[in-house]
């Protein structure tokens, strides 16, 4: 905006040492032409160099030209020089094939032209030189403010309510300390491989789970649908724990626990309380704690519901807990990466801070070595049984949780030479070590339990998932010195560890469909979130029935598992086999400076896809026998449970057919076009140097 006179005063009275424009268009095809046009008239190009394209270049550009004048001083040269390698422009590249940065080849008013050219005068002043920075017309893509933010986040994810109630049955249950060795054989050739593989793919494409296929496989695009909708039957259910735990935080703050005595309202003949100091109470095999009758009978309120076939009504106190928890995942995750990767730095440490203090404490307790014996003490055999391979390989996918599209999301926001090696190596080593942890500190106070009913520690702990938190550890508690405050402390480290899950499943979500129509709904961030929480909230009323535990574990059984292995499975296959394991290879060496090792190859090449058959032919072959208290899932049941699975992966050869249709050319040339995958956009290629002179 500077005038003629201006810039010829500046001129005359600086000696014209340096000036810069800053030039910029949203449309690219009315900014080059009139860009070419101005260097033209200030001598930056000759009149015989071609135009810029505009259909070629659909980016904006920002341009800064810098001149130097003959007498400048050493100083402010080497100022000038800092100011250009500041803009993307490397002083030390050559800027014409006879040119070295920094000289002046001026000479009456003129320069050298590049090519020898003494035919073409340059301004006088010296040389000028020009540098195109060129990005994307698209909003930049948020980032991380910390990469402590994206490690909290991840391991947030990946230590979820599962480590603490799943590890540390299947443990015992397949043989205590025996049972490492498979889980540990099933982490390194399976589970390490598959969460490295998504952090590198997400990271280098920067893409969530349903664009990124464009760039690996487009006929394999159903697969981030199908991720999508198994993400929302996760949402559908699995806050319904947390808002359970709500309603024991709040039942917390008084100075008895309403779950220790017989004397309420929902309690029957069977109900047997007793504390610690009791030594009169007899246990049998029909008396039910006052944990349990809190749990089943006010809580859940299950005995007013038959089964699935008559769910009953809606528990308001439960619809009021589930919506202060989306609440909280809403304001979380609105603005984006930026406001939940502060959060987590409460949700992901606290949970850590408790599991201590709960450990400290269960190891102080009165028989608390029976149960630590119980955990570790290997029985061998049982390696032999293929129930313990199974439940080792279906442990440790479900706890690294690759296949999500959350693992894609997360790494799409990091930079783009971030090593994501060894944060894959970091995160999955503390999920493994947590769910380790966590054997301790709930069979410490198993232990406990089993001392003060003088039963056998397999007799109290015959009950896996909620029940072994919401019954036996919080009967438990209450039983100990200071029950409120370990209640207290105990129930909030539960919500946090389903907090950061949801945080991260809605995230990938959100991410995937973000990137998918960014046109729609980039701008529309805050609407979209509340919609989907809103869709959440609605799926989950089923789940806050007097019958919704029956659903949770319907959910929990068909919905999600023999899903999300299956896509897993494809998804790999698509990587490795289709985009090509060398072609992925090349592009970890590009964004980390090393390429993988025969290890990592054939991991993704071969033993991840055994190993994920290997869960799903178990699945199919052996299938669960649900059951729930004393309900027995009838035969529909396990009908609509596969329906609800399959209704998510049918995503996949639905759009293949569908892909394949709407193509154009022969068959062959469709199916030749579904296979091949469209470069990524080198988003991580700062700036090019272009016509310098």
């Amino acid at each position: 905006r500077e005038g003629q006179q201006g810039r010829e005063r500046e001129r005359n009275e600086r000696g014209f040492s340096c000036y810069r424009f800053h030039f910029f268009s949203v449309t690219s095809s009315k900014f080059v032409p009139s860009l070419s046009r101005l260097c033209r008239r200030h001598k930056f190009l000759r009149e015989d160099q071609p135009q810029y394209d505009p259909m070629e270049t659909k980016d904006m550009m920002m341009t800064s030209m810098f001149t130097m004048d003959k007498g400048e001083n050493d100083e402010e040269r080497d100022k000038e020089r800092e100011e250009e390698v500041s803009n993307g422009f490397n002083p030390s590249a050559p800027q014409s094939p006879r040119e070295e940065p920094g000289t002046a080849a001026c000479s009456g008013g003129t320069a050298p032209a590049p090519g020898g050219s003494t035919s073409s005068p340059m301004p006088l002043g010296g040389l000028r030189t020009l540098v195109v920075q060129q990005t994307s017309l698209d909003r930049p893509r948020e980032t991380w403010s910390k990469k402590m933010d994206f490690l909290l986040s991840v391991i947030g994810y990946a230590v979820d309510l599962g480590n603490v109630w799943r590890f540390p049955y299947v443990c015992y249950q397949n043989g205590g300390g025996a049972f490492l060795l498979p889980y540990l054989l099933m982490a390194v050739f399976g589970g390490v491989p598959l969460f490295y593989m998504e952090l590198a793919l997400g990271q280098f494409h920067r893409s969530g789970c349903i664009s990124i296929w464009k760039h690996i496989c487009p006929i394999f695009k159903g697969i981030g649908f199908a991720i999508c909708i198994i993400a929302l039957y996760i949402a559908f259910y699995y806050n319904t724990i947390m808002a359970w735990a709500l309603y024991y935080l709040l039942s917390s703050f008084r100075p008895t626990l309403p779950w220790t005595t017989c004397t309420n309202s929902w309690n029957t003949a069977n109900c047997n309380s007793y504390m610690s100091t009791d030594h009169n109470v007899s246990w049998s095999n029909s008396s039910t704690s006052p944990a349990e009758e809190f749990y089943t009978r006010h809580v859940l309120q299950v005995h007013l519901s038959p089964g699935l076939h008559q769910l009953g009504s809606v528990s308001w106190q439960l619809a009021l807990c589930l919506l202060f928890i989306f609440t909280i995942v809403y304001f979380s995750i609105w603005k984006g990466v930026k406001t939940s990767g502060k959060v987590v730095w409460v949700t992901a440490t606290f949970p850590y801070l408790v599991l201590l203090i709960l450990l400290v404490r269960g190891a102080t307790l009165p028989g608390a070595w029976r149960g630590v014996v119980f955990y570790l003490k290997p029985d061998w055999e049982k390696l032999l049984t293929t129930t313990v391979w199974i439940d080792a390989a279906a442990q440790i996918f479900f706890s690294l949780g690759p296949g999500f599209g959350v693992l894609l999301a997360f790494a799409s926001y990091n930079p783009f030479h971030n090593n994501c090696y060894k944060d894959a190596l970091i995160t999955s080593s503390v999920n493994c070590l947590t769910s380790f942890l966590s054997g301790f500190v709930i069979f410490t106070v198993l232990g406990y339990m089993a001392e003060m009913r003088q039963q056998e520690v397999d007799a109290v702990a015959k009950d896996a998932g909620p029940s072994l938190l919401f019954i036996i550890y919080a009967e438990a508690i209450a039983n100990m010195p200071a029950a409120t405050f370990f209640a207290i402390i105990f129930f909030l480290m539960i919500i946090m560890l389903g907090l950061d899950s949801t945080f991260a499943g809605l995230e990938g979500v959100i991410t995937a469909m973000l990137d998918e129509f960014p046109q729609l709904l980039a701008k529309r961030r805050e609407w979209f979130v509340f919609g989907l929480v809103c869709v959440c909230y609605l799926g989950a009323l089923s789940t806050l029935t007097y019958g919704g535990a029956f659903v949770v574990k319907l959910f929990e059984e068909y919905a999600t598992g023999p899903a999300v292995i299956t896509v897993v499975l494809l998804e790999v296959i698509a990587v490795s086999w289709f985009y090509g394991t060398n072609r992925f290879c090349n592009d970890i060496q590009l964004m980390l400076g090393f390429y993988p090792g025969c290890f990592w190859r054939v991991c993704w090449v071969a033993i991840c896809p055994c190993f994920l058959l290997f869960i799903i032919i178990s699945f199919l072959a052996f299938p669960p026998e649900v059951k729930l208290f004393n309900y027995h899932y009838p035969q529909w049941t396990t009908v609509l449970g596969y329906c609800i699975g399959v209704s998510s992966f049918i995503c996949v050869p639905a759009y293949m057919v569908f892909h394949l249709l709407t193509a154009k050319g022969t068959f062959k040339q469709r199916l030749l076009k579904s296979i091949t995958p469209v470069p990524s956009c080198n988003d991580h290629r700062d700036f090019i140097v272009t016509n310098a002179v």
